[in-house]
This record gives structure tokens, sequence and C-alpha cells, in this order.
């Protein structure tokens, strides 16, 4: 076996054109991380490609590691699933860097219209991923009502101030990028919720620093074990409890409306590296019914459809 066909070992896209739809999937990830309280997980879910996701992040296992510290190349190449997930990571990595600015801009001028049109999107794979969930039994609804009062609690937190110890950055790390897969959990979201949003972001200012890099080794090695051990889990409940387990994830997606509703007022506030981030924030009704409103109504209405043409061309290709 050459490098070329462990490379095909594992599955993934098979053509140009299967490569492109995977980077604009990751791509659409990306997006969905850089907006505060969005998650890439919700919009994997949207693109079809979650079980995919999942499974992917599983297959970097015990094989894979005893292959690569035995320098055995082409074997460490054929176990994970790299064709899959290195298109993805890709367009995920392309949109963090080529979109953050454009997307904070616009949520800074347009704030309304930015979160009507990711409203409308997850308000149709609410729908969408709910139709995943099978017989509508008593368990399946009492578990998407837990997960939606959940999400919705999660959301409306204040960060609480904790302390800046190695053990305590590994822990946060492997918290916050189980829910950067979570549907309706947003990772960055988390991190501030735990007190370590901005230690992180000023870590990653100034990487060269023996503190700093200490930091982002123990922050990499926490993601690297939290998604590890959750993807297992995850997949565990997904293949022996896949009814719950959706409800609970559809329920985290309802809940997590809350914290996109477009029309908000700001309650408390911190400027962290002179960017402002909001601690609180209430929910209101649209101060007037007026051309902002419709075009917000609009822009729902386009997200909405956007979903559920990608289900329909989603379903077309399975079938």
């Amino acid at each position: 076996m050459n490098l070329i066909q462990a490379w095909n070992n594992g599955p993934g896209p098979n053509s140009i054109r299967e490569y492109l739809i995977l980077m604009l999937k990751g791509l659409c990830m990306g997006v969905a991380d850089i907006i505060p309280g969005v998650s890439g997980g919700t919009m994997a879910f949207i693109t079809g490609i979650y079980d995919q996701l999942i499974d992917s992040i599983r297959s970097f296992n015990g094989t894979f590691i005893k292959k690569l510290v035995t320098f055995d190349l082409i074997g460490a190449v054929a176990v994970p699933h790299l064709k899959f997930i290195i298109p993805l990571l890709f367009g995920i990595v392309l949109a963090m860097v080529s979109m953050a600015r454009i997307i904070h801009s616009l949520l800074g001028s347009h704030p309304v219209q930015v979160w009507s049109l990711f409203f409308g999107l997850i308000a149709s794979s609410i729908l969408v991923v709910g139709r995943r969930i099978g017989k509508f039994s008593f368990k399946n609804i009492l578990s998407g009502v837990l997960g939606a009062i959940f999400s919705f609690v999660l959301v409306g937190l204040i960060p609480v101030t904790t302390p800046d110890t190695l053990w305590f950055v590994f822990i946060c790390a492997s918290i916050s990028i189980c829910a950067m897969i979570l549907p309706g959990i947003s990772g960055a979201f988390i991190l501030l919720l735990l007190g370590k949003y901005e230690y992180i972001t000023g870590a990653l200012r100034n990487p060269a620093s023996p503190e700093n890099t200490a930091i982002l080794i123990v922050f990499v090695c926490g993601c690297a074990c939290g998604i590890s051990l959750f993807s297992r889990v995850l997949h565990y409940f997904l293949e022996k409890h896949h009814g719950v387990t959706i409800s609970i994830l559809t329920g985290f997606m309802a809940g997590a409306m809350r914290k996109i509703w477009p029309w908000k007022e700001v309650l408390d506030s911190v400027v962290i590296r002179g960017k402002t981030h909001v601690l609180s924030e209430a929910n209101i009704l649209p101060s007037a019914y007026n051309e902002e409103f419709a075009t917000a109504v609009g822009l729902m209405v386009v997200g909405f459809a956007i979903v559920i043409i990608l289900e329909w061309i989603s379903s077309a290709q399975r079938s």
C-alpha cells in the first residue's frame, strides 16, 4: 500500500466536485463557529454530515497513535478518515481566517439582519433534525424538553471568575471543544462562561512567550482529549439510544433560540482587548414594524428555505 492508497482507504469525497462540496460545508461550519452562540455542530446537522463528523473524530484511535509513534506513516494515514476530515477542516479554517472580520463587522453594523438569518436557519434545522427522532414516545418528548431547558438556561448564564491554573485550562478546553460539536451550543460561549475566553485569546496574541506556549499546549491537549472521549460517548448514545439522543440534541437547538433572537437589549457587557463582549442581555420585541422589520422577517424566511433546500438535495442524493 502506498500513500495514495492509504489516503483513499477511509470514507470521503471521490471527485473534485465532492471535495468542493465538503469544503463548502466546512465553510458553513466555520462561519457558524464565528457567530457567538451558534455552533458548528448545528451546521454539520443542517448539511447532513453530523454522523460522518463524529465517526471521523473517532477514527483517530489507539491504532493511529501506535502507528504514528512507530513511524509507520502509511499505516497512520490509512487508519483515520483523513479524506473526509482534512477537506472539512480546510473549509472551517478558511472561513475563520477569511470571514471573521466580515461577520463581526456585520454583527456590529447589522445585528438584527444577521441574527434573523441564523434564526431562520436554526428554526428550520430543528424541524429537519426532529424528523430523525423516529417514534415520538413520552421518553423522547421528555428528553427533548429537558435538552431545551438545559440549553435555554445555559445561554442565559453570566460568565464566572475561575482560576488560571493549567489544570483548569485543560478542563475548560475539554468542555468547550465538546460544545463545538453539539448543535445549539457554542464552544466560544462556553469558554466565556468559564471565564477563560480572555485568558486563551490573550495567549494566542503572543504565543511565543514560554508562559503562553505552555497555556496553548495544555489547551490543545485538553481539546484533543475532550473531543476524542466525547465523540465516542456521543457515538454510543446515537447508536444505542438514537431517539433519545436526537431528541436531546433537537432540544439543545430549540433552547438556544433564546440566544439568537434578533431583537435584544444589552444588560451588561465587558471590553476584552478592545472588543465588547456581552455578558447578559434580554430579548425584546421589535421597536417598530418598519422596513428593517420586514427585511429581518425576509431573512428568516431565506434562512428557513436554505435548510429545507439543503435537506431536499441531501435526501435526493441518498435515494
